[in-house]
């Protein structure tokens, strides 16, 4: 399972079609949660959604594709959800009927490729405002070979742990349909409610007094910015074009020493990970590692069947590479991500868009209770966007651990992000083949 971009992603050459459901009017208001206001709000546009690709295990008609999809959106809320302004341009989102809609056919001329037609599609289809903002896509490979899906939707929908949830759900209901059952998707557990969440997580009241002074610490660290890359990334204004790399860190036998280090330490593989780069950090530019972090909120195991937008942004403040201050710093970050932070942040209107951000995210697929595997073939896949931060996403799946890093595409930051990541990716590498003491 692989984490690429759009303009990156591996599909068979092809026919490619895509199916949208069309929703009726608005219906009953509903709650937005504080990360959904802070990503819709910036405006309808390209670019902000993201997918997930696999290789369905039989060849499928499409009928039985779009019946099967359309009980997996009977089962999610926020899949029949929409997003829209109100008449003093506020923001608002509703509950919307979603009715049958019909599969388009996409040209792939001559000289094109099919993941650019695909991101034309998903672009156009999965985005803030569109009513509803997801798309189901098919490849038909030119050499009769199984078929590839593709899902994607506005961010504001769905996380990546929601993207391996709609696979589970698409392929348990499409072996309903196959089979004739009468209520596709009856045997899968029960989702809950994104909006539920929303609400819920609004009533647990204020945030701690200890955890409300760490944040306003950390903001007043940071000069009322959140945490930026610590080397030079050149001239962010305007934008850059997003550079994206994908690298291979560690292997399955790798993993495993590495795994065991860190449980000989009394610890487990993140803090170890971020005790690396905290090193890295220190001795490239001289400074503590301090990163935006994402932690997710299904506080409750019966959120891990549903869909939405689970993730808030965190921040992780690691003034020393020792283990024990790592280790703490990690259990910091969780703390600091399960309140409800429109209130705690507030005094900086929300959570601040800085330019030059550095986020790290850590995504251990053994970890995740949904019991789906996309295979070697299945790829999480974001669109290509500008950019003037930087963010590393960490894949820790059974095969090993690979990184994507996304940052501007300028000299500088080639160079800066460049020698940070070979040298995390060497230390771990050396640290998973050297025997412990």
């Amino acid at each position: 399972m692989r984490l690429t971009n759009v303009a990156q992603m591996l599909l068979p050459d092809g026919r490619l079609s895509s199916y949208g459901v069309h929703a009726g009017p608005p219906g009953s208001p509903l709650p937005i949660s504080f990360d959904q206001r802070r990503h819709v709000s910036v405006g309808d546009r390209v670019g902000s959604w993201m997918g997930i690709s696999f290789r369905l295990p039989q060849h499928e008609s499409r009928e039985a594709l779009a019946q099967a999809w359309h009980h997996v959106v009977e089962r999610h809320g926020t899949l029949r959800t929409a997003f829209s302004r109100d008449e003093d341009g506020g923001l608002a989102l509703h509950r919307v009927e979603v009715l049958p809609g019909e599969w388009t056919e996409h040209e792939v001329s001559g000289g094109q490729q099919v993941r650019d037609v695909l991101r034309q599609v998903l672009d156009a289809g999965c985005r803030p405002f569109t009513r509803p903002s997801y798309r189901l896509a098919l490849v038909e490979p030119d050499d009769g070979s199984i078929p590839v899906v593709v899902l994607a939707a506005d961010h504001s929908h769905l996380d990546m742990w929601s993207l391996l949830v709609l696979v589970r759900d698409l392929l348990a209901c499409l072996d309903d349909v196959r089979a004739g059952v009468d209520a596709p998707g009856a045997g899968l557990p029960k989702p809950q409610d994104f909006a539920e969440h929303t609400t819920e997580l609004a009533e647990r009241g204020p945030a701690p007094d200890e955890v409300r002074a760490r944040w306003h610490r950390i903001m007043e660290d940071g000069g009322g910015r959140m945490p930026v890359f610590p080397l030079p990334l050149g001239r962010l204004d305007p934008v850059p074009s997003e550079r994206v790399e994908v690298i291979d860190v560690l292997d399955a036998a790798q993993l495993a020493r590495l795994t065991a280090r860190a449980a000989d330490r009394g610890t487990r593989m993140l803090p170890l990970v971020v005790s690396e780069m905290a090193v890295v950090t220190r001795e490239l530019a001289d400074k503590p590692l301090r990163a935006v972090f994402p932690v997710h909120s299904r506080y409750d195991d019966r959120w891990h069947a549903s869909c939405g937008w689970f993730i808030t942004n965190a921040v992780l403040d690691c003034q020393s590479p020792d283990l024990d201050t790592c280790a703490a710093a990690v259990r910091e970050t969780v703390s600091l991500g399960s309140v409800a932070l429109a209130d705690v942040l507030s005094p900086w209107g929300g959570m601040p868009d800085t330019s030059g951000m550095f986020a790290l995210s850590w995504l251990d697929l053994r970890r995740l209770p949904v019991g789906v595997d996309p295979g070697p073939e299945g790829q999480y896949v974001s669109a290509a966007i500008r950019t003037d931060g930087v963010m590393v996403w960490f894949i820790v799946e059974d095969g090993g651990v690979h990184l994507r890093v996304r940052y501007p595409d300028t000299p500088e930051a080639r160079r800066s992000v460049g020698a940070w990541v070979d040298a995390v990716v060497h230390r771990l590498q050396v640290y998973a083949d050297t025997e412990a003491a």
